[in-house]
This record gives structure tokens, C-alpha cells and sequence, in this order.
């Protein structure tokens, strides 16, 4: 939010004089969306900024008219928030993250990480209409590297634990799949992979620095400056619908050195020289 903030800022736009920002958090209870969205659509506000594919979905169940900028979502034509990401037509544009399409390379990269690697879990939120997607690419993924598939499906919180306790050694990797309720709960799914010794493949740095061993994937940051321009075009009369959907242009590969150690890997030089970030 702040590289959002500085974004608009640098387009003129600034908090408290040209422009009121009003904050919601949904603190990993999607019940949460639809309730600031409907609050949003009734106090009529100029613009509704969100991200995830669940937010931007309750948004636009909750308004067709007010502009829906969505700083990241997974797949926006896979999941219909959009016509096309040339023309999205209706209320809603944004940033693609495209989290999907590169499952197969963090499966790549894990593989390079885990020698002997034959056996993935993965574990997603099946309520996630865009986890549901990226579960499909990682299982293909890993039929294409011969690995056997093990998917944990979870809805709430309360899911994690028993999810992971049914591997019990059924798995030599977990594969995590970005989203609201993963994200909320990454520090204890991270403890739980450590405790069972499953190195940990994540699409996002911030499950890194919460334990977590690599990750791989879009720069959420860069992705909320670039969507302050969106907002910039919107409240200067531009309508959604005309503004084309970008997607990323820049992927950190984070490396978690300290997990690497205690899960006793040697993470190979190669990896170690691609990574934007390694952290000790």
C-alpha cells in the first residue's frame, strides 16, 4: 500500500488534499469482502482499489458502475473479471499477476532445490475460484516432470492443520498456492512444513520471510505503484472497461538460506546466482 500511495502521489494525487484514501481490511476472513464491498458501493465512492480474485468478485457483485481497479488477481479472463486483457469492458481493470502460468516454473526451480524430488504436495484454498485454476496448472506441471500429486484442499483457517497431517511422509515438498487465507495463516503453515521437514515453494516474498524456504513470482510492490496509474486514468474520466489489463513485468526468486540449513539443503550455486534476494 505504501508503493501505491507513493504511485498516486507521484501523479499528483495526494492523501488528505487532492484525494481521500478510506481503508478496509478483510484480516483473512472472506466474509469480510462482500461487507466492505457492499459499505463501498453504498457510500458511492469515486474508485473501489482492491486485490485478490475474491475481493475483486465481491466488488463487482456488490457495483457495476463504480470504477474497480484490482492491483493484482490471478488469472482476470480465467475467472471472468474481464472480457480480455486488451478490451476488459464493464467496471473492472487492473493488473494481472498470471500466478498460474508459471507454476511449472517454481516447480523447476524446487526440483533443482530438492534432489531426488518425486513426491509434490500441494495445498490451496479450493474457495479461491483462482487457487482452483493454479491447482490444475501445478498438477499438470508435475505430470510433465514426473512427480506424483498430493492436493490438500482447505476453506478456513481451521483446515491447515488436519490437511497437512494427513501426508504423514507422503510428500517430499509443499507447494503453497498465494492467496488471502494462505497468506493470513503462512507462518503456521511454514511451521508445520518445517516440523514434517517439507521444503516449501511459495509465489510471494513475504512467505519467505515467514519461514518459508523459496518463492517465486511476481513483485507485489511493483504491482500497486503501476496500479496507482490506473486509478490516475479513472478519476481523470478514462472508463475501465477502455484501459487495458497489464501483466508483470518483474519476478523476484527469494531464497530462504536459514530454512535451507536446517532442513539440511544445499541449495546449488546456480539458483542461489538468479536469486533477486537470498536471505541469511
Amino acid at each position: 500500500m505504501a508503493e501505491f500511495v507513493r504511485g498516486l502521489r507521484e501523479l499528483g494525487w495526494i492523501d488528505g488534499r487532492s484525494v481521500a484514501i478510506e481503508y478496509r481490511w478483510a484480516e483473512g476472513r472472506e466474509e469480510r469482502f462482500s461487507e466492505i464491498a457492499t459499505e463501498f458501493a453504498r457510500r458511492k465512492v469515486d474508485v473501489i482499489v482492491t486485490s485478490g480474485t475474491p475481493a475483486v468478485m465481491a466488488s463487482m457483485h456488490a457495483t457495476s458502475v463504480i470504477p474497480i481497479v484490482f492491483a493484482t488477481a490471478g488469472d482476470p479472463v480465467g475467472n471472468k473479471l474481464v472480457a480480455s486483457l486488451a478490451r476488459p469492458g464493464g467496471n473492472v481493470t487492473g493488473l494481472s499477476v498470471q500466478s498460474a502460468d508459471i507454476a511449472g516454473k517454481r516447480l523447476e526451480l524446487l526440483h533443482e532445490v530438492v534432489p531426488g524430488l518425486r513426491r509434490l504436495a500441494v495445498i490451496g484454498n479450493v474457495g479461491n475460484e483462482f487457487t482452483v485454476l493454479e491447482l490444475g496448472q501445478v498438477k499438470t506441471a508435475a505430470a510433465t516432470l514426473g512427480l506424483e500429486f498430493a492436493g490438500l484442499e482447505i476453506r478456513r483457517s481451521q483446515d491447515i492443520v488436519p490437511a497437512l497431517e494427513t501426508l504423514k511422509g507422503r510428500a517430499q515438498a509443499l507447494y503453497v498456492c498465494v492467496d488471502g487465507l494462505a497468506s493470513t495463516n503462512r507462518i503456521r503453515i511454514n511451521i508445520l512444513a518445517a516440523a514434517a521437514r517439507l521444503p516449501t515453494m511459495h509465489g510471494s516474498r513475504d512467505y519467505v520471510e515467514a519461514g518459508g524456504l523459496l518463492s517465486y513470482g511476481a513483485n507485489y510492490p511493483d504491482l500497486f505503484r503501476r496500479a496507482a496509474g490506473y486509478v490516475d486514468k479513472v478519476l481523470r474520466g478514462v472508463k475501465p472497461g477502455d484501459i487495458p489489463v497489464e501483466q508483470p513485468t518483474k519476478f523476484d526468486l527469494v531464497v530462504n538460506l536459514t530454512v535451507a540449513k536446517a532442513l539440511g539443503l544445499d541449495v546449488p550455486s546456480a539458483v542461489l546466482a538468479r536469486a533477486d534476494e537470498v536471505i541469511e
